[in-house]
């Protein structure tokens, strides 16, 4: 297969830093842009570079010239006059008798070739158009794409006032067959995007090869900033599909939006405030963000596949408009249970991509190439978290939606909504912590988690306990909410040593350091959650978390750590906390008002002391 790349472009945008040399020949990180599609081109073996030249044209022959040096046949076609994306194209008619591949010299992009060139084959595609959301599609090239790929519908940019659409747009790299010259005017100035796609979609085979790889325009001095930064960071090399990427899976209802039953008109949608903000904050990062979300509403017959289209349309125009995008939207319309005179029955089957089955998150790390077990999944319902779990996934649950009421399953981690699940994954704030672990102690090491109630000890732990788990290391971790008295059996004003069964507890891990099983009551963290007798069987374990309120408070837990850490956070924070937390039980505010303050005596100031005992307060 040959390439053509356009690279006669003037760039006027960029001001003085194209005076004297053509856009494509702008460095980056000190290599000129347009070498790095060319090596791009030669990496995956194409044949031959014919570069499309007008302006400027000097520097890139004298620097490119025959390719010998950069591995691949590289030639050259003047145009005698600026023609567009199409003119330049339709000349060399004669030297493009097979499928080739079209790249604009003043994108920066890389990308798996070989995975493109295989979409394009397998669809029998006469024009395959790459394309991906991004984050100003209100000023981009939009197309629309049915289920099997196929491109139904493109708008060009301007779009009209109040126009929603699904963010997919234009990403200016393309694979063509010959028959696309059938549509090309010889010597007509014309724009693939604006003048030529539009009238063409219905007559042309063309599908859209949706890829979150990097490809990025650099037509201004800002643009150009970030793409160097990402280049410097790996960034743009990380984001090729030839490597494993890793995604955080989203529920809809209730983590993106309010979820008010059965959504099935755009206008019962509504997200979340900080929804746009926690997508931008993935969008920032190597993650994906991929919705995975059940929608009934299809097999009820409530809507049609179009209506639900037209209600992601909305969400995806309002994400749009404040600079955040999806990866992609995989849904279920489907449901098992039949016979229902309003039910539409093409969708009422038992299907493999209904969560708690992991379908959709299979499906996306296919299409993606996406390492489940680096990457999260955030929901409200014991569904999301079952098919999480299913996938390999570490799970989030979050307490706006169902908030996980009547889940048996419980996630790894639990946080009050979508923004504070991102801040945890984004930021990572215990990787400092971890890298203070001994892991070479002759003995096993054991890490020993105290401090406040709401504090974040319970994620702290999990924390550690995951990528510990990720170095290799056998790691087992002791609960100790699970020997706290039900709140029947409590006596009033007792202390949190009471409450925690201190006797009991220190006699049970004395047992369990002496290779004995132990059983401990369990702790229901919600009303409607099961309670159950949890065991604890001595394995020959490297690493051995405790955790929990009173960690440090005792001389014995104290005396078999290897390290003792207090979770410490401000007491306005925690006071929050523990407001939504016992809301989340079902509590009244007066009711936990009243909690706090009898918590306050007897536990908050004893428990305050375990920070001078602590090795590490974090």
């Amino acid at each position: 297969m040959k390439a053509v790349i356009l690279a006669g472009g003037k760039g006027t945008r960029l001001g003085s830093l194209t005076r004297d040399i053509p856009k494509p020949m702008i460095p980056v990180n000190g290599k000129p842009l347009l070498e790095y599609q060319v090596e791009l081109c030669a990496r995956y073996g194409l044949a031959e570079v014919i570069l499309l030249v007008n302006h400027l044209k000097e520097p890139i022959i004298n620097h490119f010239k025959n390719g010998e040096h950069h591995g691949i046949k590289i030639n050259y076609f003047e145009e005698p006059q600026p023609l567009g994306t199409v003119g330049g194209i339709k000349e060399i008619e004669a030297q493009l008798d097979s499928d080739f591949l079209v790249l604009y010299g003043d994108v920066m992009m890389e990308m798996d070739l070989q995975r493109l060139f295989r979409f394009h084959t397998e669809k029998q595609s006469e024009a395959t158009l790459v394309v991906h959301p991004n984050d100003h599609p209100f000023d981009s090239d939009l197309v629309e794409m049915d289920d099997e790929d196929r491109i139904t519908a493109i708008h060009p940019k301007p779009h009209p006032e109040g126009f929603r659409y699904h963010n997919m747009v234009n990403a200016a790299a393309y694979v063509f067959s010959p028959q696309i010259f059938k549509y090309l005017d010889k010597g007509v100035k014309a724009d693939f995007g604006k003048d030529i796609f539009p009238k063409i979609v219905k007559q042309l085979k063309m599908f859209g090869y949706n890829t979150p790889e990097y490809l990025k325009d650099m037509g201004t001095p800002d643009r150009l900033q970030q793409v160097e930064a990402d280049l410097v960071k790996g960034k743009v090399q990380r984001r090729s599909l030839s490597q494993k990427q890793k995604a955080i899976f989203l529920d809809r209802d209730g983590v993106l939006n309010y979820d008010t039953a059965l959504i099935h008109k755009p206008e019962d949608l509504e997200l979340y405030p900080f929804t746009a903000s926690a997508l931008k904050q993935i969008n920032a990062t190597d993650f994906l963000a991929v919705v995975t979300t059940n929608q009934s509403v299809v097999a009820r017959n409530l809507t049609t596949i179009e209506g639900l289209g037209d209600i992601h349309k909305k969400m995806e125009t309002e994400l749009g408009n404040d600079g955040a995008k999806l990866d992609g939207i995989y849904f279920c319309p489907h449901h098992p249970d039949k016979g229902f005179p309003e039910e539409n029955p093409v969708y009422k089957i038992d299907c493999e991509c209904r969560k708690p089955k992991p379908g959709m998150l299979l499906q996306a790390a296919e299409k993606f190439n996406i390492d489940l077990q680096s990457s999260y999944m955030v929901g409200d319902s014991e569904r999301d978290i079952e098919a999480g779990k299913r996938a390999g996934c570490t799970t989030i649950g979050v307490r706006t939606g169902h908030a996980l009421k009547k889940s048996k399953v419980q996630p790894d981690y639990i946080f009050e909504n979508l923004a504070e699940a991102v801040d945890f994954v984004v930021d990572e704030p215990f990787r400092a912590v971890l890298e203070k672990i001994d892991r070479n102690t002759t003995r096993p090491t054991i890490i020993s988690v105290g401090g406040q109630s709401r504090s974040g000890k319970s994620v702290l732990a999990t924390y550690l306990q995951k990528e510990l788990e990720k170095e290799g290391l056998e790691v087992q971790r002791i609960q100790l909410d699970d020997w706290i008295l039900p709140k029947e059996k409590r006596v009033a004003e007792k202390d949190v040593f009471h409450n925690f069964q201190m006797p009991v507890l220190e006699k049970d891990l004395k047992n369990f350091f002496a290779g004995n099983t132990i059983k401990a009551p369990g702790y229901r963290v919600h009303p409607s959650w099961p309670s159950e007798p949890v065991t604890y069987k001595p394995i020959d374990y490297d690493v051995l978390i405790i955790e929990g309120v009173v960690a440090l408070s005792s001389d014995y837990i104290r005396e078999q750590s290897s390290i003792c850490i207090y979770k410490s956070v401000d007491e306005g924070q925690r006071k929050n906390r523990f407001l939504n937390f016992y809301r989340w039980k079902g509590y009244e505010d007066e009711e936990i008002s009243k909690l706090w303050e009898l918590r306050k005596r007897i536990e908050f100031d004893i428990i305050e002391r375990d920070k001078q005992r602590a090795d590490i307060v974090i």
